[in-house]
């Protein structure tokens, strides 16, 4: 269900304050810098068009503007192929831009939001809730109606809550 008349990419150029994502997913592998990826896997050096990806100059736009960008990713360890490159280089090089990364490690302990979807959510009010298949291809976003709002800022701040700073965990688990 759709709720909203602008797009994803819209919305990077238009929140206002902040923008939250909640990732789930173990690969996503299929939804772009497959590139990247498969070099990531052959042991290659990071392509050059990884490493000036459009993305950075979205986050370093909002950020520069005084805007936060920040997610958290849910996980286990040990870590799929993929989530060792989207942290590895894809966290790593998204930080130097400005964007935060937390990481609710469920390896030892239950998932405190078992139910949370992937999602963007804008300014508290906005959100955008993501569709992957089973090999992690992006398949769309749906925008939903305002009385969901509240359901995601829970599920934000529950996930937050028990995940602690990027930096802080890859010191103590980067492989």
């Amino acid at each position: 269900m759709t709720t909203s008349s602008r797009t994803l990419s819209q919305w990077f150029d238009e929140f206002e304050t902040e923008a939250f994502r909640l990732e789930t997913l173990d690969d996503y592998s299929q939804s772009g810098g497959i590139e990247a990826y498969e070099a990531f896997l052959a042991g290659e050096p990071q392509p050059e068009s990884f490493k000036s990806a459009a993305w950075l100059d979205t986050v370093r736009n909002a950020t520069d503007a005084g805007k936060r960008m920040y997610r958290v990713h849910i996980l286990s360890r040990p870590l799929t192929p993929y989530l060792r490159f989207e942290l590895g280089w894809g966290y790593r090089r998204n930080v130097e831009a400005g964007e935060e990364f937390f990481i609710l490690d469920a390896t030892d302990r239950e998932n405190p939001v078992p139910d949370a979807p992937d999602f963007w959510m804008f300014d508290n009010r906005t959100v955008g809730a993501m569709s992957y298949d089973d090999q992690g291809k992006y398949l769309g976003t749906d925008f939903l109606a305002v009385e969901h709002v509240r359901e995601f800022v829970a599920y934000r701040d529950a996930a937050l809550a028990h995940a602690e700073p990027f930096a802080e965990w890859w010191a103590k688990y980067s492989e």
